[in-house]
């Protein structure tokens, strides 16, 4: 004997996107330390339904860094395919960098918020991983992309990005780093250049 689960109502949907918002918003302006029910108001839901959704803060941030973590590995494989079609590997990782930036930017609070709270993303971060890591050898074979580079080299370039910054700070930083993602870029020897 088979259960069916009942489909997931189109409100209820709109409701759990509207408290992710909320709670990125209200961490971000109030800190972790902000009352549920101010998110609540925030997101324009009753209590009772945050709480349905997300028995306690812990769930709640639990769920913004899943979401997260979702978005960047969407945009990966986004980011794959389009390099599979045929786009220039190194065009595709700089803007792919430049919206995970973005996206971090956006998800800062909550992130920093996460270990107090004892949260956790519980979702499969293998898979962006693997896209970047396929990425990155599509780059360098076509000639675009150092080839030392690696996707824990791209996760410490997000990680110190100055995500607490406005963004023309942070378009300025992606451009004066993200050269360094080139082939070229691997051919210069730093230690040379400070012997001239």
């Amino acid at each position: 004997m088979t259960t069916q689960q009942r489909p997931v109502r189109a409100d209820a949907i709109r409701n759990r996107a509207k408290i992710l918002d909320a709670a990125r918003a209200e961490i971000a302006a109030r800190g972790p330390d902000v009352g549920m029910e101010v998110i609540a108001a925030a997101a324009g839901v009753a209590v009772g339904t945050l709480y349905r959704h997300f028995p306690t803060k812990t769930d709640l941030v639990g769920a913004v860094l899943a979401e997260y973590i979702e978005q960047i590995t969407t945009e990966a494989e986004a980011a794959l395919e389009r390099v599979r079609g045929g786009a220039s590997p190194l065009t595709v990782i700089v803007v792919f960098l430049h919206e995970v930036i973005r996206i971090s930017a956006i998800n800062k609070a909550a992130k920093s918020a996460a270990p107090a709270l004892g949260a956790a993303a519980n979702v499969d971060e293998t898979r962006a991983a693997a896209a970047l890591s396929e990425l990155i050898d599509l780059g360098v074979a076509a000639g675009q992309i150092r080839p030392d580079l690696t996707v824990a080299d791209i996760y410490v370039l997000i990680s110190a990005a100055p995500l607490d910054q406005p963004e023309p700070v942070r378009e300025r930083w992606a451009g004066l780093v993200l050269p360094c993602l080139t082939a070229d870029a691997a051919h210069i020897n730093l230690d040379e250049v400070a012997r001239r």
